[in-house]
């Protein structure tokens, strides 16, 4: 089955038979986790790096920012059975698709917040498809955590 996250929104699964996708990444960053002996995995799809800016949102919809949603993840993770010290961590997006002159430079500000919290708790980054000026799909396989990356006129992994 196939999960759509949308911005500021978080799935997670255990089902071999799941796939757990989101769409034009631009400045947002979709943080794609998976604990490879629980096979469990999921993904966050962050648009501002913290939540100071609106703490009314943030609880609402603690996805929408990487310092509510990334704790959010790891934990709906844990309660599937996965091991943080197990988690891998695949990034994806953070561009600059409408900011030229890099006035707010979000796409980098996402991108930095997340791997601020992920390396404070002991959470690296394995591999990254981020910056740059291209918006991207991407979709992570619960069955064996691979990692597809695609825009309007490519396809690759991660």
């Amino acid at each position: 089955m196939r999960l759509d996250v949308g911005i500021g929104e978080m799935k997670v699964s255990a089902s071999p038979q799941d796939i757990i996708k989101t769409y034009a990444l631009g400045s947002c960053v979709a943080v794609l986790a998976y604990d490879p002996d629980a096979r469990v995995g999921g993904m966050v799809h962050i648009a501002l790096p913290e939540s100071k800016v609106n703490p009314e949102k943030a609880r609402k919809t603690p996805g929408y920012f990487a310092d509510t949603g990334l704790p959010r993840l790891v934990d709906e993770m844990r309660k599937k059975g996965a091991h943080p010290k197990n988690i891998r961590i695949k990034l994806a997006g953070g561009a600059s698709i409408m900011d030229e002159k890099k006035t707010f430079d979000i796409g980098r500000r996402n991108v930095v917040a997340t791997k601020r919290f992920l390396w404070m708790n002991g959470l690296g980054v394995i591999k990254e498809d981020t910056g740059g000026k291209i918006s991207r799909t991407v979709a992570l396989h619960i069955q064996d955590g691979e990692v597809v990356l695609s825009n309007a006129k490519n396809q690759w992994n991660l």
